[in-house]
């Protein structure tokens, strides 16, 4: 009887888990590590949007973040004025570790001057994205 007690216990406690993980994945928000953190042209390898900036961290062989890429195209498409950088987090590792970068994908949304003022880990849904750039501006 004592085992099947741990048995629901275990499970219980991981199905909470499971479901706080898959909450939080994907959704922006603000970070007070960010604060003050900003990314010039020459970490990103190329050039600031003029509003903002959807920065996103890839790895090679993660699935997410090939569908990330597409959302945050589309959305960089929609609104005038934002620019899609993709990084390759195995190739910047120090930028990785000084931005605290844990899983890929990670998207930053950056301002017109290179602040971080969103952060999402995981997939986010465009709707995020959009509103997250409605603060950046």
């Amino acid at each position: 009887m004592t085992g099947v007690m741990v048995c629901v216990a275990v499970l219980l406690v991981a199905s909470a888990a499971g479901v706080l993980h898959r909450r939080r994945s994907g959704r922006v928000r603000v970070r007070g590590r960010d604060d003050g953190k900003r990314l010039g042209p020459a970490e990103l390898g190329g050039e600031l949007g003029e509003r903002a900036t959807l920065v996103q961290f890839s790895s090679a062989f993660c699935a997410p973040c090939r569908a990330t890429r597409r959302v945050l195209g589309e959305v960089a498409d929609m609104v005038p004025g934002v620019t899609h950088v993709e990084i390759d987090a195995e190739a910047h590792l120090g930028l990785v570790r000084d931005l605290e970068i844990l899983k890929t994908p990670t998207v930053l949304v950056l301002d017109a001057d290179g602040r971080i003022v969103r952060r999402a880990t995981g997939q986010p849904r465009k709707a995020d994205v959009i509103a997250a750039l409605g603060e950046a501006v």
